[in-house]
């Protein structure tokens, strides 16, 4: 699997051999192939087809009771299986040992990540303040995100000007350049740079909870700006002046335009706090004890949010079969805060990573992971499994892809980041299901929570982040070796990792593809 050679069963050696030896083994060999005589020989579609398709379809009574049931009714629910939700139930013998609330709602946006990771976040806050409820804002680290992906993108610009207009680069790029997602690594840039603060200091607002028409305004108008600096940038350099003074013109009035998406966004979202300035935050605890405290962002995140496991020093690992295993891997142009934190992803095995999940919640720690959510799931019931739905058995086909395949012909990406909060283990250890903490509010699943089967796990995974004390060291040792395989912007890869990375958020009212300043974010079908 992964990086291992196929096997290969070695060709038998002839001592000798003759003509008519040459032509039977040709012959043997063209009829292995199975070569057979299209009924269209210039590739079109003809009623011949049809007609011979249908001769055989209409005296099979499967398909006519296939064709009797599916065509009135969601072929997701009729053909859901029984056997699935009987065995996927909500129980589980390994959890961490405090239960968080509520359950949250990005709503229609692409924040998973963000929302993700500030449940898990909130955990620790909640278990030492001793809270009943309690949300770390969101929409904060969405402010600072967007602003970031805008000089980024800007930056992109300036730096790959000389490129043509219809480069596949700045074509890429300037696609989906803005959109809600992100990755691990961009949310410690955001932590380490702004800080965090509770909900109630910076609210949600209408546009952080309905992002598409803020996305579109915004866009339109970094895009006016990237053809500005493109223009100015032909002009400085065909004036023959010093590249030096060219990059400090560009970035000058770079800065000037920018101040308009600023404006933006402030009027849209409301201006966030200082990460640098004192707030107020008075609270209630569950002994109805009003609680008072005072500090910068910055001050919240060190006092309350960066022990035991800190998310600076916790890094992914990512289960991607096509690529070699214990290797690190970087996407280029890839990020948010320009000069920040790389994106960096530790390939490994899926028993691995499987392992970690476990010593994570037997450890207390929640755990932030990336998926494809939208593969055999069913989010009113709140199971993720793969024996879900019997597509097979009424369709008479066979589903072969293999993790590998899904990923090489774009049947699958990381699009969705949730957080795993338990574990039902079998008498040996193995993990027979996860519970899954979602982010579509407790309209969903079972009130909010989703079951996750191991089969699931195995197939549509990808990413788990998880802190260097808890990791393995061999793993820890490539992380930090700085060796990275540097892979192009539009490699299979970024989509199946930013897309935990632009981990395209499946959210409870639609589905919005996470961002994109570095991915080909794709908008994926309301389920």
């Amino acid at each position: 699997m992964g990086n291992q050679p196929s096997s290969r069963i070695p060709s038998p050696v002839k001592s000798s051999f003759d003509d008519k030896d040459e032509f039977m083994d040709v012959t043997d060999a063209l009829e292995s192939l199975a070569v057979a005589t299209p009924m269209s020989s210039d590739g079109s579609l003809t009623l011949g087809h049809v007609s011979s398709w249908e001769a055989g379809a209409s005296v099979d009574p499967k398909v006519q009771l296939a064709r009797t049931i599916l065509a009135q009714s969601d072929i997701r629910d009729v053909l859901k299986s029984r056997a699935s939700k009987i065995k996927e139930q909500h129980l589980f013998n390994h959890s961490i040992d405090f239960k968080t609330g509520p359950i949250t709602n990005q709503k229609s946006s692409g924040r998973c990540w963000l929302f993700a990771t500030t449940n898990v976040l909130r955990y620790g806050i909640m278990r030492r303040l001793k809270l009943k409820e309690f949300q770390l804002s969101q929409s904060y680290l969405f402010f600072w995100d967007k602003l970031n992906k805008s000089n980024y993108y800007l930056e992109l610009m300036i730096e790959n000007a000389d490129l043509p207009i219809d480069d596949r680069l700045i074509n890429h790029l300037s696609g989906d350049l803005i959109s809600d997602g992100g990755q691990w690594d961009m949310v410690v840039n955001l932590i380490e740079s702004y800080g965090i603060v509770p909900q109630s200091v910076y609210p949600e607002s209408t546009h952080s909870s309905l992002s598409a028409p803020l996305n579109a305004l915004l866009k339109t108008k970094l895009r006016e700006h990237a053809l500005i600096l493109r223009t100015l940038a032909d002009t400085l350099r065909s004036s023959h002046v010093k590249e030096q003074t060219v990059i400090a013109t560009l970035r000058a009035k770079k800065e000037e335009l920018i101040k308009e998406v600023y404006g933006i966004m402030t009027a849209t979202l409301g201006v966030p706090p200082n990460p640098n300035k004192r707030f107020v935050w008075e609270y209630e605890d569950t002994e109805h004890k009003v609680g008072h405290w005072e500090g910068s962002p910055k001050d919240f995140f060190e006092q309350f949010a960066s022990k035991p496991f800190s998310p600076v020093d916790s890094f992914s690992l990512i289960n991607d079969p096509r690529n070699a295993y214990n290797k690190l891997y970087t996407v280029d142009k890839l990020g948010n805060i320009w000069g920040g934190r790389p994106i960096l992803y530790v390939n490994t095995e899926i028993e691995t990573m499987k392992a970690m999940v476990v010593k994570m919640i037997k450890a207390g720690q929640p755990v932030f992971f990336g998926c494809d959510v939208g593969k055999f799931s069913d989010r009113d019931a709140g199971i993720m499994d793969t024996a879900l739905f019997e597509y097979e058995n009424a369709f008479d086909i066979k589903l072969g892809l293999s993790k590998a395949d899904r990923l090489q012909i774009c049947e699958s990406a990381m699009t969705h980041a949730m957080v795993i909060s338990a574990v039902h283990l079998d008498p040996t250890g193995k993990p027979l299901r996860y519970k899954v903490e979602n982010s579509w509010g407790d309209e969903v699943g079972n009130d909010g929570w989703f079951v996750m089967s191991d089969a699931w796990f195995e197939q549509f995974v990808y990413q788990v982040v998880v802190p260097k004390a808890l990791a393995p060291k061999e793993l820890v040792q490539v992380f930090e070796s700085g060796e990275m395989v540097v892979l192009p912007a539009w490699d299979p890869m970024v989509r199946v990792i930013f897309s935990v990375a632009f981990l395209a958020c499946w959210s409870a009212d639609h589905c919005l593809s996470l961002s994109s300043s570095a991915f080909n974010a794709r908008r994926v079908p309301e389920r």
